[in-house]
Parts: C-alpha cells; sequence; structure tokens
C-alpha cells in the first residue's frame, strides 16, 4: 500500500501521539474509509482538516507549513475556474487536460519551465 505525504505525515503524527485510524476518524468527523482513501490519494484533504489537526495536535507554525505541503502534493484532483478565461485559455486548459495521462516527465518540465519564466516577467 502506497501512501501520499499527507498519508505519511499523518501516520507519523499518530505514532507520536499513540493513536489509531478510528482515533483520528473521530478528531476529524470522518469514517474509516474515508480516512484510508484520503491517506492513499484517491480523495482529496478537505479544507477544513488542517485546522482540526492543528489544533488536536498542538502543531507548531512550522509543523502546520509540513502538513499543508503535503496535503499540496497529495491532491488527487484540481479544479481549474475558467469563467473568466478567454477562448484560447479555456482552449489550453482543455488540451492539457486531454494530453495529461499521457504526459511525459520531459515534456512536464519545459511546462513547468514556461510557466516558471511567465512568472518571473509578471513580477
Amino acid at each position: 500500500m502506497s501512501y501520499t505525504k499527507y498519508g505519511e505525515f499523518v501516520r507519523v503524527l499518530r505514532i507520536k501521539h499513540h493513536e489509531v485510524m478510528g482515533d483520528m476518524a473521530e478528531i476529524l468527523g470522518a469514517s474509516l474509509p474515508f480516512i484510508s482513501a484520503v491517506e492513499n490519494g484517491k480523495k482529496n484533504v478537505p479544507a477544513d482538516w488542517v485546522s482540526k489537526l492543528v489544533d488536536h495536535y498542538h502543531l507548531t507554525a512550522s509543523e502546520k507549513e509540513e502538513l499543508e505541503e503535503a496535503i499540496e502534493e497529495s491532491r488527487a484532483q484540481y479544479r481549474i475556474d475558467s469563467k473568466k478565461a478567454g477562448n484560447v485559455q479555456r482552449k489550453a486548459v482543455l488540451a492539457f487536460a486531454r494530453a495529461f495521462d499521457d504526459l511525459d516527465d520531459d515534456t512536464a518540465m519545459k511546462i513547468m519551465e514556461l510557466l516558471s519564466k511567465k512568472e518571473d516577467t509578471s513580477k
């Protein structure tokens, strides 16, 4: 079974606090299957879980930041709001979504470099 970064993070928290997944389900107000699906990357982490985890485990600011980074790296799905997008932007999103499953690492890196350059020029 492979865990996401988020899954690894919360497993360590449970172990440190001598808790099991059922305890975490109670803390988060979720079922065991849902907790498992989130830890395995099949579902996204609900937004309200960050504050619940921070409060229950008394996470430091750096631990909270690590948790948030783990959540971001573990997302199963992303949503793009195209209401304000132009026609070309919408076509680009659609083309990317269609090609995503077949995207190799080299092409993904080129896209990231292109977007990084765009961010640098907009600052």
